[in-house]
């Protein structure tokens, strides 16, 4: 039996057009989410109008909030939109940003989050050694290692080989390879899973490994289950001898939670390989469908010890909110080196309920250490302040820095918004190209021929402050050639943008994106 045709059978066909729609979980958790805002709206005019009273408290309310918002820490960009909000509708504004502040909705999430944190802290012992070398070395990983590791435990890894993958094509023909030599276990945590080619081939191996006695765990995000898969999928799986769970999955309650979406992409196959990049579960990752002309993706492989932190950051997502076993027990299989490893690797993750906003102090500090260029794939460009100023300054003092997005979005108003940073970007000098076969999901940095960040992590708000990610920090391992050799040959794929280009841009695209841009950090 083939794969596919077995798997699509895990769940019952679903309805199609308005009828699918209307008999949902989305519609119905959208409703009562709905009710719940109308209610409350209900409420604040019934007593505005009986209570005039009220009026001056609320005035007062508002503006404390506003004091305090000038006294936070808040990214600058995002304080400007919430002034916005506060004198656009200064109660329901100033009320959202206490209740998103007070970390309403999410505070148990955080506790649950810090507590898996503070017990691993010293799982992965940092290999004696390594440090010292990168320091010799002047190129400042060592630095940057110090300072993720105040959030986590990131060790910097030698002996370890990086393989890259310039498409999801490829990174699915190595992961269907790895998966079949699996011995002890596989963990996948993906932020999307749908049922199709891909997902078919997958879970076939991972039903057959899971009757062989091999540790199979599943985890997804619950966000994204309620549009690709049926309710209770998890269910599903586990009759087919796999441990499955969604992550943080939606409930009809107004919540700040659901900010705090799962989007790494992980799969780890014994210790000793782990997959990491912009590829999810899903047909048009490998191009097998086209939603958005042709999927431009990237993954990397690593072969090694430091395939263990993905392990790691899988373990401590799958145990949020109960008490863990001995993670030694997936953490201390014997490391298989390569042979001929060269150069340094170093995986980590980025909790968006920190203070450390990990992924962008990983992409600033190439930009702010490069000598030569940074050349950089991203799908979405939803910048604040901070990122956008490090990208000018580069581009200002010298550096070649281009930047390769979609031509053909996925997201209407994300691309607008992305088209709102073209003119001071081509101000300062850097160089903007898009995509012209479709879209480019890949999340790659790479610098000066020695430096690269392969990974999950996009240039927008969502990644860099309101998601869970991962990536891997790449330095002098070969593969840094061949990802600058991808990023050259996609550039010959891409139109470049201009000032010309810019000033001919779509009324549209000109409008929303300005328009846009008064909530881009709620994007």
């Amino acid at each position: 039996m083939e794969p596919k045709e077995r798997v699509v059978r895990l769940a019952k066909p679903m309805r199609k057009g308005i009828m699918r729609l209307m008999f949902s979980r989305f519609f119905l958790i959208i409703l009562l989410l709905a009710l719940q805002v109308a209610v409350l709206a209900v409420a604040y005019g019934w007593l505005t109008e009986r209570l005039p009273v009220l009026v001056n408290i609320m005035g007062l309310f508002s503006f404390l909030m506003t004091v305090y918002l000038f006294n936070s820490d808040m990214d600058s960009t995002a304080k400007l939109t919430w002034m916005f909000l506060i004198a656009l509708v200064p109660l329901p504004g100033a009320a959202m940003l206490l209740f998103t502040r007070t970390n309403f909705g999410h505070r148990l999430e955080k506790r649950m989050v810090d507590h898996q944190i503070a017990i691993t802290r010293a799982a992965l012992p940092q290999p004696p050694g390594v440090l010292d070398a990168l320091a010799r070395d002047g190129s400042g990983m060592n630095d940057l290692c110090t300072f993720l590791n105040r959030s986590g435990c990131f060790p910097a890894y030698d002996g370890t080989e990086a393989v890259y993958f310039p498409s999801g094509e490829a990174c699915f023909a190595a992961l269907l390879e790895e998966l079949e030599k699996a011995e002890r276990y596989i963990f996948l945590e993906c932020f999307i899973i749908e049922e199709g080619y891909m997902w078919g081939r997958v879970l076939d191996i991972l039903t057959r490994k899971a009757a062989e006695g091999v540790e199979i765990r599943v985890m997804y995000d619950g966000m994204c289950e309620m549009s690709t898969l049926p309710v209770g999928y998890w269910k599903l799986l586990e009759a087919q001898g796999i441990r499955a769970k969604p992550f943080s999955t939606i409930i009809p309650v107004v919540s700040s939670h659901y900010n705090y979406r799962d989007h790494r992409k992980i799969l780890v196959i014994d210790g000793r390989a782990a997959f990491n990049g912009g590829v999810n579960m899903a047909d048009e990752y490998i191009n097998r469908t086209r939603r958005f002309g042709h999927w431009k993706d990237a993954a990397v492989m690593l072969r090694g010890p430091a395939a263990k932190s993905y392990a790691l950051m899988f373990l401590q997502m799958w145990y949020i909110g109960q008490e863990a076993p001995d993670y030694g027990t997936w953490l201390r299989a014997e490391d298989e080196r390569p042979a001929n490893p060269a150069g340094w690797v170093m995986p980590f993750g980025d909790c968006p309920l920190d203070e450390y906003k990990a992924g962008e102090a990983v992409y600033m500090d190439i930009l702010n250490r490069a000598a030569a260029y940074v050349h950089i794939m991203t799908p979405y460009l939803i910048l604040d302040g901070e990122m956008e100023n490090a990208l000018r300054f580069a581009a200002q003092r010298g550096i070649d820095v281009k930047l390769i997005l979609p031509g053909v979005p996925d997201k209407k108003m994300a691309y607008a918004l992305a088209k709102s940073h073209y003119k001071s970007l081509l101000k300062a000098g850097v160089k903007i190209y898009e995509y012209t076969p479709g879209f480019v999901h890949a999340k790659v940095f790479v610098s000066d021929g020695c430096k690269a960040v392969v990974g999950t992590i996009n240039l927008d708000y969502r990644s860099l402050y309101h998601h869970f990610e991962c990536a891997a920090c790449l330095y002098r391992t070969p593969c840094v050639r061949e990802i600058e050799a991808d990023f050259e040959a996609t550039l010959a794929k891409c139109r470049a943008v201009t000032p010309e280009t810019v000033k001919n841009e779509s009324l549209f695209y000109k409008v929303s994106g300005r328009l846009m841009k008064f909530v881009a950090p709620l994007m």
